[in-house]
């Protein structure tokens, strides 16, 4: 059988198939990180299910390599690949509403900032993550930790069905009632399983927050951090918020004279009654004196792009990942130790909560295994200069070798680098051996291995 050229799949795709002779192609094949440099043979802008479907022949049939392009926020480069396909969806951004049912359906290329600003319209909203231009895709086939986990659960867990193109070019619904070993496989396996081009959410009732960032002094941090440990423990399911290391940027609610200053600081995301913001708040200014702060009632949709602007495309960038049972003395010495020596205003670490409902799902119920972590930890690398790579990438090693010795052995794939492949089967625990089945039956061939991998 003769193999299908580019002539024939552009016969086939509706959207726009850019080669390396097209003259938008340097455009097309950029990708988030300017550290992954890639030249595919081809980029299909997929304007339809029909061209995700097509894009996955092309490349199965020509034994190509086949990269999926969500919302185009994958640090490690998984978006792009040398001298193979893009299925690129990122401009499939459909979203829709049903208030009735409390359910939103969104194609696979949206973003959280678009799913957000569509359900803020209608008083809803379910767990997406802390920067709006991240893709629903990829976050919710990770897992999907995020300001609203602790009370509506991961965006996994609300992912009620999903649309999905396989390695046989089939196109499936996966949910509770259909195909629900891909259903169970989807909710945190990542991209192994196919591209999926809608997904169907539950939604719940959010619309204006009481929140937003505070900023301590570095002396003050073992005081935060302990605080923090002991507040998330049993703080209202309504309350959602994390730790950070923080260079200042240069905002007009921060003393011009420590603008490029380092700090600890705390997002807090407060869901429940407006009025009682203040006073669930209350302790975290008790506890030691806040330099600057931007806290008030806002819409949800404001804190989840807050903090768009530090991390824009075309850093440099280099992440690592832990979960922690528990917030030790051992590992806030550690954070304490490298958090602070954060090397831009991009840079950071987090440490996010995922106690409350994300506890109350089992650990085998969906493929994401750690429903016992009481933490997730996030060192994120991003700077402007090439030639910083070294030393940059250094310091979230350091930090990443430092904290990892008082944590589980896994971690978060959303945040994992490309070299961190190694971590497959700790990342899964019990529930690697059943992905792998779930991948032997939709993808013998591993044509969608481009991510932290499970190999049939």
């Amino acid at each position: 059988m003769t193999k299908p050229t580019i002539d024939e799949l552009r016969e086939r795709a509706s959207g726009e198939v850019i080669t390396r002779d097209d003259p938008g192609y340097e455009e097309a094949r950029k990708a988030y990180n300017a550290m992954i440099d890639r030249r595919p043979l081809v980029v299909v802008r997929c304007a339809s299910d029909g061209d995700v479907v097509a894009a996955v022949d092309f490349a199965r049939e020509n034994e190509l390599d086949l990269a999926v392009r969500g919302g185009d926020h994958s640090v490690p480069g998984f978006g792009t690949c040398d001298d193979g396909v893009v299925a690129d969806l990122s401009g499939m951004q459909q979203v829709t509403v049903d208030p009735d049912t409390r359910t939103a359906r969104a194609q696979g290329g949206t973003t959280w900032g678009a799913f957000n600003d569509a359900t803020y319209a209608y008083g809803f909203a379910t767990t997406g993550g802390i920067i709006s231009t991240t893709g629903i895709g990829g976050l919710t086939l990770g897992g999907g930790i995020g300001y609203l986990a602790r009370g509506a659960g991961l965006s996994c867990d609300n992912l009620l069905s999903a649309q999905v193109v396989t390695a046989d070019g089939r196109t499936l619904t996966a949910s509770d009632r259909e195909n629900e070993d891909l259903f169970w496989a989807l909710r945190g396996g990542g991209g192994n399983f196919g591209a999926v081009t809608a997904f169907e959410y539950r939604l719940h009732p959010v619309k204006d927050i009481y929140g937003g960032p505070m900023l301590y002094e570095l002396d003050d941090a073992r005081t935060v951090l302990q605080f923090y440990r002991d507040f998330i423990a049993d703080a209202p399911e309504e309350f959602g918020g994390f730790p950070a290391w923080q260079m200042a940027p240069p905002l007009p609610f921060i003393p011009e004279d420590r603008h490029g200053d380092m700090f600890c600081a705390f997002v807090a995301c407060w869901t429940g009654p407006i009025g009682q913001g203040q006073s669930i708040l209350e302790p975290f200014h008790d506890i030691a004196h806040v330099v600057a702060e931007q806290v008030g009632p806002m819409p949800y949709p404001a804190l989840n792009a807050a903090f768009d602007a530090l991390l824009p495309a075309g850093l440099q960038q280099y992440w690592k990942a832990n979960f922690l049972t528990e917030l030790s003395d051992e590992q806030i010495d550690a954070q304490i130790q490298w958090g602070p020596k954060a090397p831009t205003v991009n840079s950071t670490g987090h440490i996010y909560p995922i106690n409350g409902a994300v506890h109350r799902v089992g650990s085998a119920e969906t493929a994401f295994p750690y429903r016992d972590a009481n933490f997730a930890t996030v060192i994120a690398g991003a700077w402007p200069d090439p030639a910083d790579n070294e030393s940059n990438i250094k310091w979230v090693r350091d930090f990443y070798e430092a904290s990892a010795a008082h944590a589980e052995e896994g971690g978060y794939i959303n945040f994992m680098a490309a070299d961190d492949q190694s971590r497959i089967k700790a990342n899964y625990r019990g529930n690697y051996e059943r992905l792998v089945e779930t991948k032997r039956k939709y993808d013998p061939g591993n044509l969608f291995h481009l991510n932290q991998n499970i190999k049939p």
